[in-house]
């Protein structure tokens, strides 16, 4: 601001200091002396011993605290996609949430949520969203592959009875990352109200998860959507959240489908719309390595055999693995086939492809010299589709009766005639069988019908994610119109590199300015990655057919060439990165290289030129061993032989009977001097020549660090290497990438300060560390084939499972918005028998359970409904049958089931329905144990009565049935009810009482002697205590939720209740079991006899009298009294004076009671009047005692 005063002077306003908010503070802190202490800090230590003293131990309290097992990380090459689970009651926010978080990723619009989602969040991070269905099956599924749960809580209305089912779930099986997201905090039109609810929703939601956990607030809506600094916030905290591996995920392999399709054969659904399907389910895969043979179990339909797993190109790449300053935003990927995002959506019927019309020209556009123009973008594979139909010619029907079958090669052999005129002769097969050369076309128009043809096939059978898959399964072919490289120079110049990223390792891809044919540029894109695939898998032990039926192909192709510089450029690039990515293969290594292939020497003897040969042996040659074979003059023909077929070479055995050579091996064995590995580790000057020209230049797949040939880059470095042990090189190159790795995963100093002390636990973090990168270099020696067989799939791998024979429901009921669970089932887990579980029934739950009444459990991938038999154990280690489980504590449950290892956690829930008032969690558990029989036992009575009574001894009767259960009871202790003990002795076969025997009888069998402590009596009851074993019900009903309509509720088997309810039967009353009243009957005691010589002796008073029974009674005893009048009207008058005195009393009483209630209520208004009066009158004294106080310090300041 500019003042003018009247001298025409610019005055500018001075610059006034803050006197109060956070900047004053700051300098406040500032001119403390704060500064000072930070820069010099010991200046200003404590200088008490004790609160030193009491300050380390809290620190070290507060390390060993923070100290934890390390947990093994299993995980090789790229990490699959953090799974984002969004959860919360219906109308509360998921979908928009998920549509926000999607948009600020790849800033693109998602039209609808429906299955996984998976998008790049960073350049080492992706992430895949899944929103949670609401019914209980989604819900417990989704707790199973969630690695963080964001619980979305209506702040309006607070926690629903939703968000604390998940959340149970979410404790038993594993307990992942959970962060709260409140919605709806916009309808607060109070301030304070709005901050008191956050605060009780906060340490509500504490109470549940733990002291802290993150309760993330949206304010509301604008535009219809989430505020974009809030979502960014809320990314934020996602990206940054680190996820520890659960125990049961770490041991089990499992696939979050995101995208599905039936491949049954259309003509057998045809004929049978109810017959079993073929499915295909793809996702990547988590936990552990998948093996082959590995069995699965699909939640919501059952346990199945793989027919077949397949490794496909990831659909949503990482950007790269080039250290960068962040992601650009053309790199941000995103895939979501069922949601429509992107250019391919796959539904239940087609697959829709969505171009913009900004970017593709759909007509052929030609320039003045006739080629094809085109610009100069990469093509994607919709766009690739959709042209490829464009180009088609003929009907489906006209290619297939034109087809035929090859069988030595896609092209037939041609003349050097033919060669040079540039033609090719068509080879078609009659009716009859005979082949004739019946047309000839040009080269051009055969090669254009070519790719017709396979672009119709591609087209018909492939899409984004299986182009790659089927691409595998097939062999490798050259394309007819590739071109070789030009040695010319100047056609370096047409040529750029382009380099991608993908499965870890860069690409580079060829682009040419000048195009030839669109069907070349077409195509670019699926044979770079046939060729990918190819380096991939040239040292499996299915490459040996690849690699053979490539060599025939590309010599068919190198005869029919016109020329060398109508050949594809982009093949050389490839053909050396394929080269140098070769592994060492422990099989030639051990068994010796293979031999030349038949066929090969058939082609050499038939006269092949070594131009022929060597263009198609470079495919399959290390860099190193090409140059040398040219420099020799040499051809070598790769060949993949089984080792199997090779013939010993007698001449080149050694004789072992020699000492001298078994002394040379000695201390190669566990006998010899292990100290000489470090000599035998260094290699001489020639073996290392020979080891450079085998394997020549090579790149490390883990690290991706390149080595090229010693010979070539630094001839002088041999002398180094030979005096470096290659042992300590190794220990230390796998020290500086432990260090490296862990300062990339943690980034503290404390930890790299930890591994400088040497601690424990740095030192065991190394260990495992060490361990998982010898495992890791151990593997890497391997073939792919032999390692596959080994390790099975990484994880991180993008999988195409094909199920076969799968019930036709599950095609048809298939909803997207239901994620596809495929878990892998370990050994020993597909066997059935009894598990033992730690068992505690929910405490909101509002119903004890009964045994034997089913219960739909949660164990592993599975969900399934069993009976289960409560008990508990006794202090001698006895199992009881408990009929109810116990209140407030834990019991044992025994049911019948697919086992599962100890510490598994189960989850059980009665019913399904999403139309239950209640809490549906009944109960949580945890597998104890699994057995082959059940051991759990129940107490029994067996009563008997005495038949016939001796001194101590006396005979039971219906206690036993027969003499063979007294037998098994010899020895059982008895009692009776007056509590007098015994014990079963034998059986008798004493007829019962005191009758004789009848003539001819036998006598009753199930009489047992018994002995007691004291005679007992014929009125008395005896009792056997006894235990029984409990048969447990071996039932279990998986559940089938996913072969019937969403939106219909899986029925089970019923609980007896609920059959007593639906048919209206009352409850069964068992006599037995009522508590009858007892009756006692008045006991007669007999009449007390003294003998007449104590009577002689007793007094008077204690004689007996002895006086005659009088048969009729007085009559005093039988005579009625009767009132006269004048009494009668005394009594009546006495009675009515009462009754009136009665009454005069009870309303006295009433009154008195009225009375001191009106005095009690006027005693309280005059207490609370005195009380305001005597406030009132503190209050003015405390005003003049304040006024005397300010007076007195005023005439002392004037003083």
């Amino acid at each position: 601001m500019v003042l003018i005063s009247g001298d025409n002077e610019k005055v500018h306003k001075s610059h006034r200091t803050h006197k109060s908010g956070a900047s004053a503070k700051k300098k406040d802190k500032k001119s403390d002396g704060s500064e000072e202490k930070k820069q010099n800090p010991k200046a200003f230590a404590f200088n008490s011993k004790i609160k030193a003293k009491r300050l380390q131990a809290r620190a070290t309290e507060k390390e060993q605290r923070r100290l934890h097992v390390p947990n093994i990380d299993r995980t090789t090459g790229e990490p699959a996609p953090y799974v984002v689970v969004v959860h919360g009651p219906p109308q509360v926010g998921k979908s928009l949430l998920i549509k926000s978080l999607v948009k600020h990723y790849t800033r693109h619009n998602l039209p609808e949520v429906c299955g996984p989602i998976t998008i790049v969040s960073g350049k080492k991070r992706r992430l895949q969203f899944v929103e949670c269905p609401n019914d209980i099956n989604g819900m417990i599924d989704a707790a199973k592959f969630a690695d963080v749960a964001l619980l979305l809580i209506d702040g309006s209305y607070g926690f629903e009875m939703e968000t604390f089912e998940f959340l149970n779930i979410l404790q038993v099986h594993g307990f992942p990352k959970v962060m709260g997201v409140l919605t709806h905090l916009d309808q607060f039109k109070d301030v304070k109200k709005l901050r008191k609810t956050k605060q009780r929703l906060k340490h509500r939601f504490w109470t549940e998860i733990y002291d802290g956990a993150k309760l993330f607030y949206l304010s509301g809506l604008i535009h219809g959507k989430y505020a974009k600094r809030e979502i960014h916030n809320l990314a934020r905290f996602i990206s940054v959240m680190k996820f520890h591996p659960l125990s049961w995920r770490a041991s089990h392999p499992y696939v979050l489908v995101d995208r599905f399709e039936d491949v049954t054969p259309p003509e057998k659904v045809q004929m049978n719309k109810k017959c079993d399907r073929n499915i295909t389910l793809y996702g990547y895969l988590r936990g552990c390595n998948m093996k082959k043979g590995t069995k699965v179990h699909i939640a919501g339909i059952g346990d199945y055999s793989l027919a077949g797993v397949t490794d496909l190109a990831d659909p949503c790449p990482l950007p790269s693995l080039a250290k960068k300053k962040g992601l650009r935003e053309k790199e941000k990927l995103f895939y979501a086939p069922m949601s429509g995002l992107g250019d391919l959506l796959y539904d239940k019927d087609a697959v829709y492809i969505n171009i913009n019309d900004n970017f593709v020209q759909f007509s052929k556009v030609e320039d003045d010299n006739g080629a094809v123009a085109q610009k100069a973008k990469d093509r994607d594979v919709g766009e690739v589709m959709v042209k490829s139909l464009q180009n088609i010619k003929y009907s489906i029907n006209e290619k297939l009766e034109k087809n035929f079958i090859s069988l030595f090669g896609k092209r037939p052999l041609t003349s050097p005639e033919d060669t040079n005129d540039g033609e090719a002769s068509l080879v078609i097969r009659e009716e009859d069988g005979n082949i004739t050369n019946d047309h000839r076309f040009s080269e051009q128009d055969e090669q254009q019908d070519e790719h017709e043809q396979s672009d119709a096939i591609g087209s018909d059978h492939e899409d984004l994610a299986s182009s790659e898959s089927a691409d595998k399964d097939r062999p490798n072919r050259k394309d007819p119109n590739a071109k070789d490289v030009s040695d010319d120079p100047g056609s370096e110049s047409n040529l750029k590199e382009q380099i991608e990223f993908s499965n870890g390792r860069s690409r580079r891809r060829a682009v040419f300015k000048d195009d030839v044919d669109l069907n070349d540029t077409e195509d670019s894109d699926e044979d770079v990655e046939e060729d990918d695939e190819a380096e991939d898998d040239s040292q499996s032990s299915g490459g040996s057919d690849i690699a053979s039926e490539d060599e025939e192909d590309l010599k068919a192709g190198d005869d029919s060439a016109p020329s060398e510089d109508e050949m594809a450029k982009w093949k050389e690039p490839l053909i050396e990165r394929m080269i140098s990515r070769q592994n060492t293969n422990l099989m030639q290594i051990v068994y010796g290289k293979p031999g030349l292939k038949p066929s090969c020497s058939i082609e050499k003897s038939q006269g092949s030129s070594e131009d022929e040969d060597s263009d198609g042996d470079e495919f399959f040659k290390p860099k190193g061993e090409i140059n040398k074979n040219l420099k020799e003059g040499t051809e070598v023909c790769h060949v993949n032989f089984e080792d199997s077929s090779k013939f010993i070479n007698h001449v080149k055995l050694k004789n072992w009977k020699d000492e001298e050579l078994i002394e040379s091996i000695r201390d190669r064995f566990v006998t010899g001097d292990w100290s000489k590995a470090s000599r035998r580790g260094q290699i001489s000057d020639a073996n290392g020549e020979d080891d450079d020209a085998v394997y020549g230049e090579f790149e490390d797949l883990e690290t991706g660090e390149k080595f090229e040939n010693s010979q070539t880059e630094n001839p002088g470095s041999e002398a180094t290497q030979k005096d470096e042990d290659p042992a300590a090189l190794e220990r230390k190159l796998k020290k500086i990438a432990l260090h490296e790795e862990s300062d990339e995963k943690n980034g503290s100093k404390f930890d790299r300060h930890q591994d400088n002390d040497g601690g424990y636990f740095a030192k065991l973090k190394e260990e495992n560390e060490l361990r998982r990168q010898m495992n890791i270099a151990e593997l890497n020696d391997l073939d792919d084939a032999t390692r596959l067989e080994i390790e099975g799939f990484r994880t991180g791998t993008y999988l195409r499972l094909e199920v076969h024979d799968v019930p036709f429901e599950m095609v048809e009921y298939f909803d997207p918005c239901h994620p596809i669970l495929v878990g892998g089932v370990g050994h020993g887990e597909e066997n059935v028998g009894y598990m033992q579980a730690r068992f505690k029934r929910h405490r909101w739950h509002r119903k004890v359970l009964k045994t034997r009444d089913p219960i739909i459990v949660s164990i592993g991938w599975r969900r399934y409904q069993t009976t289960p038999v409560y008990a508990i154990e006794d202090h001698n280690g006895r199992h009881r049958m408990l009929k109810y489980t116990p209140e407030h504590m834990h019991c044992l449950a025994m049911f019948w089931g697919p086992l599962a290892p100890p510490n598994t956690g189960v989850v059980a829930v009665q019913k399904v329905s999403n139309n239950q008032a209640s809490f549906r969690i009944t109960a949580t558990a945890v597998v104890v144990e699994s057995n082959k029989a059940a051991k759990i036992m129940k107490k029994i009575k067996l009563v008997g009565y005495p038949c016939k009574i001796f001194k101590k001894t006396a005979f039971i009767k219906d206690m036993f049935t027969s003499d063979l259960e007294i037998e098994k009871f010899k020895g059982a202790s008895i009692r009776t009810v007056s509590g007098i003990r015994g014990q079963v002795k034998k059986a008798t076969k004493e007829e019962i009482g005191n009758k004789p025997k009848r003539k001819g009888g036998l006598p009753k069998e199930g009489i047992a002697r018994c002995t007691f402590e004291d005679r007992i009596l014929m009125s008395d009851i005896v009792f056997l205590r006894a235990w029984t074993q409990v048969e447990v019900p071996s039932f279990f009903n998986p559940m089938t939720t996913a072969l019937q309509p969403r939106q219909q509720t899986w029925q089970g088997m019923k609980t007896v209740a609920e059959l007593r309810r639906e048919h209206n039967l009352p409850v069964p009353v068992n006599k037995d079991s009522l508590y009858k009243p007892i009756e006692r009957k008045p006991k007669r005691f007999n009449p007390l006899v003294i003998p007449k010589s104590i009577q002689k002796e007793l007094p008077f008073a204690s004689k007996p009298k002895d006086k005659p029974r009088r048969d009729r009674q007085l009559l005093d005893t039988r005579r009625a009294v009767v009132m006269e009048p004048k009494e009668k009207f005394i009594a009546v008058c006495t009675q009515q004076l009462d009754l009136i005195r009665k009454e005069k009393v009870r309303r006295q009483k009433l009154k008195a009671k009225e009375n001191k209630k009106s005095h009690e209520d006027q005693k309280a208004k005059d207490e609370q009047l005195s009380k305001k009066r005597q406030r009132e009158e503190r209050r003015g004294r405390y005003r003049e005692e304040e006024k005397l106080k300010k007076r007195k310090t005023r005439r002392t300041m004037d003083d």
